[in-house]
């Protein structure tokens, strides 16, 4: 696509990415039948080419609107469209350029600006921990829109943490939300993995991923989350200090594994961190990808019978983002699990989409109840996923258990 960027674009970091992206569109279109929100709306403006048009408008001069910002705002970043995309187009990329760009010149309204400073701040304090355990503490009488997003209280067993040490040791971030909001995904996690002869280590100063910032349009504040991890994680990524040298980073929420995956791409022009970022991301891995080596030291201690039947839901920061597809249902079956994906539907966003489901109920709401109806076909006890936010959001719209499944692996081995 020949893009002719404005003065004032031309000689920035943005422009020059978003005008190699641009580049590479076609105007082919397949990225609009995959898209969540065009098969909802059916608006040319709420796809992907649409929105890439628009992109291309205000890169080039034209004045943006609050009909601009809107449409730019409904997209759920879940990136099928890049999974479809036959010339390579990094939308997710430019999706995030062009808000930026738009945001510096529509004034989004007083209401919106207090939501999307309560959520990138709220999340990340001191204070969601106890605001969480008060919620949980009355959680029958809260209103059902606040309900839906305070999961129950979570059992003794998500604070049971193995205390072995062993000679192959991995990193894990903990997260921003998890730890209050469902704990026994990171217990579960290190239980898994000391099973099967892996400690995990956790760097306390460590925190958001970054991804909660950057998605909301504090570009800025996303940077610094990152470095403030990297700087946590460096001295064990060296070998400094008590515990030893740590071979890798191990992420059991795919959201903040896709953001520390392109910690090296946020922080190429970073001088002090470029290098350090770029090791980081390479050093990161899904919890998923540790499956083909955990499955043969797991078999022997997986109880015998019939274990219960699941559904799967693949995030799409997990099958689009990271381009990982197959491992979790290749692991658990050959662990002897049975479990089927949603068919036709399985490559759909949920609508969780980080922050979308607050500032999107909507569309988000929709996205979920054609999601769970799709999944309800399978027949199975349980949904498992791997990324606490379709969790969560699955989780308000049905009576069926939504977990991770390193949650059920995790039973099975201590049955």
């Amino acid at each position: 696509m020949q893009t002719q960027l404005a003065p004032q674009y031309q000689d920035t970091d943005d422009g020059r990415a978003a005008e190699a992206i641009l580049r590479k569109c076609v105007h082919c279109g397949f990225c609009t039948a995959t898209c969540p929100t065009y098969q909802l709306l059916g608006d040319e403006l709420d796809g992907p080419r649409g929105r890439i048009y628009l992109i291309k408008q205000v890169l080039e001069g034209q004045t943006p609107t609050r009909s601009t910002q809107l449409h730019l705002d409904r997209c759920l970043t879940c990136r099928n469209c890049e999974t479809t995309c036959p010339s390579g187009v990094q939308y997710g990329e430019l999706v995030e350029i062009g808000r930026r760009v738009v945001d510096a010149q529509v004034e989004r309204p007083t209401g919106e600006r207090a939501l999307r400073w309560a959520l990138k701040e709220g999340m990340n304090s001191p204070l969601f921990a106890p605001a969480m355990k008060l919620g949980q503490l009355f959680r029958p009488l809260v209103p059902a829109a606040l309900k839906s997003k305070v999961p129950a209280a979570s059992g003794p067993r998500a604070h049971d943490w193995p205390v072995r040490s062993h000679p192959r040791k991995m990193l894990m971030l903990m997260g921003c939300v998890q730890p209050s909001m469902l704990p026994n995904i990171n217990s579960a996690t290190a239980r898994v993995l000391d099973a099967a002869g892996i400690q995990t280590i956790v760097a306390d100063e460590a925190g958001c991923c970054g991804a909660l910032r950057t998605h909301l349009n504090d570009r800025d504040g996303g940077l610094i989350d990152m470095r403030r991890n990297i700087d946590a994680w460096w001295p064990l990524v060296e070998g400094i200090g008590a515990h030893g040298k740590v071979e890798g980073l191990v992420m059991n929420a795919s959201g903040c594994g896709l953001m520390v995956r392109e910690y090296g791409h946020a922080l190429a022009h970073d001088p002090a961190y470029a290098a350090k970022a770029a090791r980081i991301s390479e050093l990161t891995r899904d919890v998923s990808e540790l499956l083909p080596e955990l499955v043969p030291k797991l078999k022997s201690r997986l109880r015998s019978g019939s274990k219960p039947r699941l559904a799967y839901h693949p995030p799409c920061t997990l099958q689009h983002g990271q381009q990982l597809r197959g491992g979790v249902e290749a692991g658990l079956r050959e662990l002897g699990f049975e479990i089927e994906l949603a068919a036709g539907e399985s490559h759909l966003c949920c609508g969780s989409a980080g922050t979308y489901s607050v500032l999107q109920p909507v569309l988000a709401t929709q996205l979920r109840e054609r999601k769970l109806q799709a999944l309800a076909k399978v027949e199975a006890q349980a949904i498992v996923s791997a990324n606490i936010g379709c969790i969560q959001h699955l989780q308000s719209g049905t009576t069926t258990p939504v977990r991770h499944w390193i949650e059920v692996l995790d039973e099975a081995l201590r049955a």
